[in-house]
């Protein structure tokens, strides 16, 4: 689950992502030209479009897909107009989501987002009604077989990290937003590649989960944003009982 675990998230995205290309190299275009359009097409000068560009290039998207996408947002190529859009909403049990998107229509987006938290027993909230239990931050998960935690936290904190928390799955490197793309570029420059990368919500609080008919239908609807088009990520608090793992 993705409240739950993090890198069990992380390991269940690897395992579909061939069987999924068409719907990924899509999210990396919507970013890619939101990027561009920002602060231009050259990677070199902007941190953000050049973080994504890494994580399209380990995706195997094609150049001309990249190419496509950033002459959209430089408006070297006509495109549509992409926004990007955060939606909060409940879960079954109570669990807090939230769900970020990218979409040309936010009228279509709020209703399909809407839709699909209906129809899994969960709900849509206003703003700032679920945010408050999570902290936006930069994260990067870093497997232990990468990087030795002395090296990683001297290249973090000289970087900006806040902090580098080590579990038993592998390093948690956190940092302010406004960090991000210049600890992305610290650990590219030392080696160090992430298993994850990316400016999360992550829980402050959490939300036990040890009913079986809640925990399946807080996973339906996760599968069910996650295959909606113009959700880019979705994020969440849940805590799931140990024993109700790949129920």
């Amino acid at each position: 689950m993705a409240g739950h675990n993090k890198w069990a998230k992380v390991k269940r995205a690897k395992a579909v992502t061939d069987a999924r290309k068409g719907k990924i190299f899509s999210r990396f275009s919507r970013e890619i030209t939101i990027a561009a359009k920002a602060g231009g097409g050259d990677p070199a000068m902007n941190p953000r479009l050049r973080t994504i560009l890494l994580k399209a290039k380990e995706a195997n998207m094609p150049a001309e897909n990249v190419d496509r996408a950033i002459k959209k947002g430089t408006g070297e190529l006509p495109g549509v107009s992409y926004e990007d859009v955060t939606y909060e909403g409940y879960g079954p049990g109570g669990v807090g989501m939230i769900v970020k998107v990218t979409t040309d229509n936010k009228n279509r987006a709020a209703s399909e987002v809407r839709s699909v938290f209906t129809r899994f027993g969960g709900n849509m909230a206003g703003a700032g009604a679920v945010a408050f239990q999570f902290v936006h931050a930069g994260q990067f998960l870093i497997a232990k077989d990468k990087v030795g935690e002395d090296k990683l936290m001297e290249v973090a904190l000289e970087a900006g990290a806040d902090d580098v928390l080590t579990t038993d799955e592998g390093y948690d490197v956190r940092c302010n937003v406004h960090v991000f793309d210049k600890l992305a570029a610290a650990l590219d420059k030392a080696g160090i590649k992430p298993d994850s990368s990316e400016i999360a919500y992550i829980p402050s609080t959490t939300v036990p989960i040890s009913d079986a008919h809640a925990a399946q239908s807080l996973e339906k609807l996760h599968e069910a944003l996650d295959e909606l088009d113009d959700v880019q990520n979705v994020f969440s608090n849940e805590e799931l009982d140990p024993s109700l793992e790949g129920a």
